[in-house]
């Protein structure tokens, strides 16, 4: 079942729900893109269609962000909670992996994904990685990019461009990168790689994980400014008898 925060639909699911619908992508062969989007993600929906749309037409959309669960409390269509890109790429790896299955990084800078390939194989010893590509590239290089995920067979492909470049790239190569799993994952390969810590697990606990992020990175400090504009957005949504379903 999906929810509606402000013309984004969101799939109301936890995260055991989550990874069996990508899971079952992956042994039918069936194709299901899935997206993270938090607040900051929200609100550039509603100024961009295209991005809109592309997150609407994905097969799963996971509110990635305490921001996202606070505007679906307060325009009463409440979610199940949290599902962080960072923990449903780990949870997914550790799926695959039990069936020995394969996955693709492509994103970060240089070395983050060798280094974030080397991380997950030690966790998770019975996955197999199917390739690996840094996230600089041209436009030119896209076609051969997309040939090289195609032919590596992976059955899960995560996308960690950064929001939207991700998604939109999913959206434009969907059809021929012919993987079950596409998975845009931000900045997930440099927490992974061990490049960016989380939040230690109270701040995550208590929803203060963009808290966190703010004391240990300042510079932030406009960006997270979107978090309550967004939730003053869902305020007045409300107020406007905004459509719920």
């Amino acid at each position: 079942m999906r929810k509606n925060i402000m013309g984004v639909y969101f799939h109301n699911v936890d995260m055991t729900q989550a990874v069996d619908i990508a899971m079952t992508a992956v042994r039918d062969k069936t194709t299901c893109r899935v997206v993270t989007p938090n607040a900051e993600i929200g609100m550039l929906c509603k100024r961009d269609d295209t991005l809109r749309r592309v997150v609407n037409e994905s097969g799963l959309v996971l509110p990635d962000g305490i921001g996202v669960v606070y505007a679906a409390k307060i325009l009463g269509t409440p979610l199940k909670g949290k599902v962080a890109g960072v923990e449903f790429a780990d949870h997914l790896a550790a799926a695959l992996a039990a069936e020995g299955r394969s996955l693709y990084l492509f994103g970060g800078k240089p070395g983050v994904a060798e280094e974030a390939a080397a991380k997950l194989l030690e966790k998770h010893p019975g996955l197999r990685i199917a390739g690996i590509r840094d996230g600089y590239f041209k436009q030119e290089e896209e076609p051969a990019i997309v040939s090289a995920i195609r032919d590596s067979g992976a059955d899960a492909l995560f996308v960690c461009l950064g929001a939207p470049k991700q998604e939109l790239w999913m959206d434009k190569w969907q059809s021929e990168l012919r993987i079950p799993v596409t998975a845009g994952l931000g900045g997930s390969l440099d927490v992974i790689s061990g490049q960016v810590k989380r939040a230690p697990d109270i701040f995550i606990k208590l929803g203060l994980e963009w808290f966190y992020r703010l004391l240990t990175q300042p510079k932030r400090f406009f960006r997270m400014l979107r978090l309550p504009v967004y939730l003053l957005d869902a305020v007045i949504y409300k107020l406007k008898g905004g459509d719920r379903t």
